[in-house]
């Protein structure tokens, strides 16, 4: 999966905002973390708000439980430092190191990372406000072969959302006035782009030759068909 912030904001720029004032807590810079499966395009997870470590954690936490407890295979993500704490925090089991037998109070326990997780991160070094150098590490576990560290899906998918969202373009007189209709409008495009956005690259030859246009639903197995925004709006759904 990937693992990336978007900006936006919501009534006012951050630097009108007042920290003593309790109103403009939900007003300002609002950021969009979103997690994103990069093989099916599938958007996992979204949390609005501030680019903070408890932010990170909320994201985490729905997806741990979208899927099921199991840790990924591969996490990536730019270089926001809190996601490796959230992680490990999260999928990470604490262990106690052995004895040694030599003197000195004994190692306490520490958390590792679960076996077959890896976690890499994409750090981009500015110069004068624009991206000079790009480099791609791993933070813990090993690389699965055939893999590498990377967020472009995740970054053409941020292009792509800002495209259905008018209040998300960055030089806009259309932004949103209320936070509440800013989250509800981000979970809006972001759900409904799984159903009802049918991507390019993941059409496939049908049987009888033309090309079959693909949502990321249809691509993870979630459905068979490219959903109508009536659909997808109308039909009950139960949460699982």
């Amino acid at each position: 999966m990937q693992l990336d912030e978007k900006w936006s904001f919501v009534d006012k720029k951050e630097k009108h905002c007042d920290p003593d004032d309790e109103a403009d807590w939900s007003r300002g810079d609002q950021w969009d973390h979103v997690a994103f499966d990069p093989d099916s395009r599938l958007v996992l997870e979204v949390v609005v708000g501030k680019r903070l470590e408890t932010t990170a954690e909320l994201l985490l936490e729905g997806l741990k439980g979208r899927l099921g407890g199991r840790p990924p295979e591969l996490v990536t993500s730019d270089g926001y430092a809190a996601y490796e704490e959230a992680l490990l925090g999260l999928f990470g089991r604490e262990v106690a190191p052995p004895r040694t037998g030599k003197p000195g109070r004994p190692a306490g326990p520490r958390v590792e990372p679960p076996p077959g997780m890896c976690y890499g991160r994409v750090v981009k070094h500015k110069r004068k406000g624009r991206v000079g150098r790009v480099e791609a590490e791993v933070v813990f576990g090993a690389l699965p072969e055939g893999r590498a560290v990377s967020t472009s899906y995740l970054e053409r998918q941020n292009a792509t959302d800002r495209h259905r969202n008018a209040r998300k373009g960055r030089k806009t007189y259309r932004f949103s006035k209320d936070w509440q209709t800013h989250e509800a409008m981000t979970t809006f495009t972001m759900y409904s782009y799984n159903f009802c956005w049918a991507v390019r690259t993941l059409r496939v030859k049908g049987a009888a030759g033309p090309w079959q246009q693909r949502t990321p639903a249809m691509a993870a197995g979630l459905a068979d068909h490219v959903w109508s925004l009536e659909e997808w709006l109308t039909l009950p759904a139960v949460q699982r």
